[in-house]
This record gives C-alpha cells, sequence and structure tokens, in this order.
C-alpha cells in the first residue's frame, strides 16, 4: 500500500514540474512583472550618442532619450538604470538578459524588427552625409571615388546598403565604434564624409562649432522606436502606454524643445 502511494506521489510530483516546465517555455509573458518585482528598467544605451544620449563634463549620462526614460520609469515607480553597451553587440546585450530594452536613437528597420518588438515610432529622423564645411562635396555623386565613414552596427550601414549607385561609387567605407570618432577623423581629412544621423550632425555642428556642414542629399529617411525581446509585449506595451500619456499632459513636447527648441516627436 505504502508503494502505491509513494509511486502515486511521484507522478504527481512529476507531473507538476512539467507543468511548471510547460508552462515557463511556453512562451507566457512576464516581462513587465519581472521589471515591476525588481523594481528597476535597465536601458541599454551607446553613451557617446549626443543629443540622444551620451556623457557631460561631469561625466554624467544625460540626453533626450535619457530624459524621456526617466520619466517613464518615474510613472512605472521603478528605478531607470542606465547600461551603456557595445552598439555592434546590442542584440546580444538584450537577449541575454543584461538590459530590457534598447533606447537610444535606435531605428527601426525591418531587419530588426523581425528579431525584436518594437514600439510605434515616436522621432523621425533621416541618414544624411556631413562633409567639411570648406570642403567642393555637394551632392552624394561629388564622392564618388572618396572615403566615407559611418557608425559600426548602425543604421547608416543600411543606408548605405539600400542606395547601391552611391556605395558603388565611393572608394572606401571605413567603420567607427562612435560618431564622435568618425567625426574626429574627418575634421583631420581622414575620411571626406560620414554618413550619420540627422539630429546627431545638427547637434554636434550646433555644440560644437567646428566648421562641418550637411549635404542637401540625404541617403534614407527612417524612424526611431524602442527595441524589446520580440516576446516582451507587455513590457514594450506599458512604457508605450507613458509616452501616449507624456504626449497627452505635453511632457513629451516639453522635453523635445528643451533639447530641439521645438517638437520633433511623432507619438
Amino acid at each position: 500500500m505504502k508503494r502505491i502511494i509513494l509511486v502515486g506521489l511521484i507522478v504527481i510530483l512529476g507531473a507538476s514540474l512539467f507543468a511548471a516546465g510547460s508552462k515557463e517555455q511556453s512562451g507566457v509573458d512576464n516581462s513587465l512583472e519581472k521589471v515591476m518585482k525588481k523594481g528597476k528598467f535597465i536601458m541599454g544605451l551607446d553613451d557617446s550618442f549626443p543629443p540622444m544620449g551620451f556623457r557631460n563634463e561631469k561625466g554624467e549620462i544625460v540626453g533626450f532619450d535619457v530624459d524621456l526614460a526617466k520619466e517613464v520609469a518615474k510613472r512605472m515607480g521603478v528605478e531607470l538604470v542606465l547600461q551603456p553597451i557595445d552598439w555592434n553587440a546590442k542584440e546580444q546585450e538584450l537577449n541575454t538578459g543584461n538590459i530590457d530594452c534598447i533606447w537610444n536613437g535606435f531605428t527601426i528597420t525591418p531587419e530588426r524588427k523581425e528579431a525584436m518588438n518594437f514600439t510605434p515610432p515616436y522621432v523621425s529622423n533621416a541618414q544624411v552625409v556631413v562633409v567639411k564645411a570648406d570642403s567642393p562635396y555637394t551632392t552624394l555623386a561629388s564622392l564618388a571615388g572618396k572615403n566615407v565613414g559611418f557608425q559600426a552596427g548602425s543604421s547608416a550601414g543600411d543606408a548605405i546598403d539600400n542606395s547601391p549607385e552611391f556605395k558603388a561609387s565611393v572608394k572606401n567605407f571605413v567603420e567607427f565604434k562612435e560618431n564622435l570618432t568618425g567625426l574626429m577623423d574627418l575634421e583631420i581629412g581622414g575620411i571626406d564624409a560620414l554618413v550619420v544621423d540627422l539630429l546627431v550632425a545638427n547637434d554636434n555642428i550646433r555644440r560644437s562649432g567646428k566648421p562641418f556642414r550637411i549635404l542637401d542629399e540625404s541617403l534614407a529617411p527612417e524612424s526611431y522606436g524602442i527595441g524589446f525581446r520580440k516576446n516582451d509585449k507587455a513590457l514594450a506595451d506599458k512604457v508605450w502606454e507613458q509616452l501616449l500619456s507624456m504626449k497627452a499632459d505635453g511632457t513629451l513636447a516639453r522635453i523635445a524643445i528643451e533639447w530641439f527648441g521645438a517638437d520633433i516627436t511623432v507619438v
């Protein structure tokens, strides 16, 4: 009799463990629950990407996206943790659980949408070409046979790939870990032009006062979104809900105006 009872308990225990394991593997979305439970929302960002996220003279991480994320975390009742990452390894950082989202001038592309869950766009942008102010270059065609740089792992590379005529005409493409390094190389003549986000280019020219200009002809329009793990819909929806609330009460516009002098958001 005892043997029968023991066997029965083992069967029940095994069934319980199997059910628990099945629930864990069934794709149940507990992304929001996990963030709320730990009380922290970890934002992965490139801390050298002004004005979206960068370090000020005190070494503090600041920026437009940083201010948005701070307000979102505040409204969610959790602490915002700013986690600088290698932009070229951002997907790995996200999928291994080191960060909860990628939020830092993150361009929405078809390839990225297949790999992760994006919010709707909150800012419109474009990939443009920056040259020295006294250079003879005025069009994309004028850069034929020249050296052009871009940030590795960024949507600038996608824009170049999607412009085959321009890509074929350029003598050499140089990849940089950061846009700021590329701009420094442009200034000293190491490259002839840099493909970069319009918002980043405008901010750098305004903030640094360096002799750069932007070609009138852009490479590609694009939009920024916030990237989450593919199954983390609950967390993505909660963050977007806060941005909608910030749009409704004017907070989103206020933060944009503080950084850009106008409301550039498209929420």
